[in-house]
């Protein structure tokens, strides 16, 4: 449970009656503070930035492996380390903004963050790309946790579908920025980071106007220990929703990395169309969140797994046949598969789990998450390079999504047997 600050208790809640109202700054103690809803959007904003971050590269790997002469494997792997570097962030830092508020983590988030993207502007190669993708992982692991627990204390509802679909836009809306960016802008290796400094500094001024949301407790030192744990109750649930978990993280690290030069290795075509890969993908990721957050996990869990199913028998039948239309038609199909892969994974497993194991186990679930975002897009890297080519790459790929998928349904049919829906 969240412990909400007793100096500011009023001022956290949505709705409470305390200064003026909507997006107007509030005056409490002498000192202007933003409103709940300027603060709920705020922290919206942030995890979208930060996200946005994260895949404002994806259309710029193949300027750099032209300038620098590097191969699909050196992308891959740039793209990989970031995982890491956010798994390790978040099972280190994703509880000390309990213990020393939510506010000094944002703040340093955002400032570790910014000197990443200081890092991409000024990069002359492979090793600077690491740097500035492990500093950008360890910020946004860090933020993650920060973000999304602040926004839980001003709205459970509301912060809660928040934090769920405020990633896929991000994801989407920074690779088709960068993409529009690089096409029709000059310095294409470096405005758009310049423009998400831009954001994240302002971002920056709202956080030191905000109300703290916690009261700061001992323990700091303490919490940054990973848990991770699997209570008996939740271990069938969990190898029934794993094999889906990591098809789908591997399948959005697959298009994140190799997606746009996919596209244009099928049809050579301009960056922006190589920036829709990740954005239609992220979009129809986040609507199928949105559409099914209230339905059932079994339910959701299924149409996620069909849509998984579906949407890789339609890429691989498209790469082959070079259909850059049928493509995209997979790849929507992949979003929803994603988005209701993922939610119904949290719904299946989350409510099996006492408040004292959340964390715990919610680590378990993001190690299998990251590992699959990571891992594969690397041995993708590999088989590119030494086994025939991208597009035959993509159906290896697509086949092994799809056997994973196999599995996670013959698990969900085997456990609706011995348990209700």
């Amino acid at each position: 449970m969240r412990h909400v600050s007793r100096g500011a208790s009023m001022a956290t809640v949505p709705g409470a009656a305390c200064g003026s109202r909507g997006g107007r700054l509030m005056s409490v103690a002498g000192q202007r503070r933003i409103s709940p809803n300027v603060a709920l959007f705020l922290l919206a904003s942030i995890l979208v930035s930060f996200v946005a971050s994260s895949s404002a590269p994806t259309p710029l790997y193949e300027i750099y492996q032209a300038r620098w002469h590097f191969s699909p494997i050196t992308t891959t792997v740039v793209f990989a380390v970031y995982a890491l570097a956010v798994l390790a962030s978040l099972l280190t830092f994703g509880k000390l903004s309990d213990h020393v508020g939510r506010r000094p983590v944002l703040l340093v988030a955002i400032a570790v963050q910014m000197i990443s993207l200081v890092i991409f502007i000024v990069a002359t190669g492979v090793s600077a790309l690491l740097a500035a993708r492990v500093v950008q992982g360890l910020a946004a692991g860090a933020a993650t946790g920060a973000v999304g627990a602040a926004m839980l204390d001003i709205s459970r509802y509301r912060g809660t579908l928040t934090n769920s679909i405020a990633p896929g836009i991000g994801y989407g809306t920074g690779a088709l920025l960068s993409a529009l960016l690089i096409q029709y802008l000059p310095a294409p290796t470096r405005l758009v980071y310049a423009v998400l400094l831009g954001i994240l500094l302002v971002q920056g001024v709202g956080v030191v106007l905000m109300r703290e949301t916690v009261t700061p407790m001992k323990g700091a030192l303490q919490s940054l220990r990973p848990e991770i744990a699997l209570p008996r109750a939740v271990r069938g649930p969990l190898l029934v929703v794993a094999p889906v978990l990591f098809a789908i993280w591997a399948l959005a690290g697959f298009f994140g990395a190799l997606g746009p030069a996919l596209v244009r290795a099928l049809m050579a075509t301009s960056i922006v169309v190589g920036g829709l890969v990740v954005f239609v993908f992220a979009v129809f990721q986040s609507a199928t969140i949105l559409l099914l957050r209230n339905a059932a996990a079994r339910t959701v869990m299924l149409t996620g797994i069909a849509a998984l199913i579906l949407g890789m028998i339609i890429t691989l039948i498209s790469v082959t046949a070079e259909s850059i239309p049928g493509f995209f038609v997979g790849l929507a199909l992949g979003g929803v598969g994603f988005g209701g892969g993922f939610q119904g994974s949290l719904k299946t497993v989350m409510p099996l789990v006492e408040a004292h194991e959340r964390a715990s186990v919610l680590s378990l679930l993001y190690i299998v998450c990251y590992v699959g975002f990571g891992l594969p897009t690397v041995i993708a890297g590999f088989l590119v390079v030494y086994t025939g080519g991208l597009p035959r790459t993509a159906n290896e790929y697509s086949v092994a999504v799809i056997l994973l998928a196999v599995v996670a349904l013959l698990g969900l049919r085997r456990a609706g047997r011995t348990s209700p829906g």
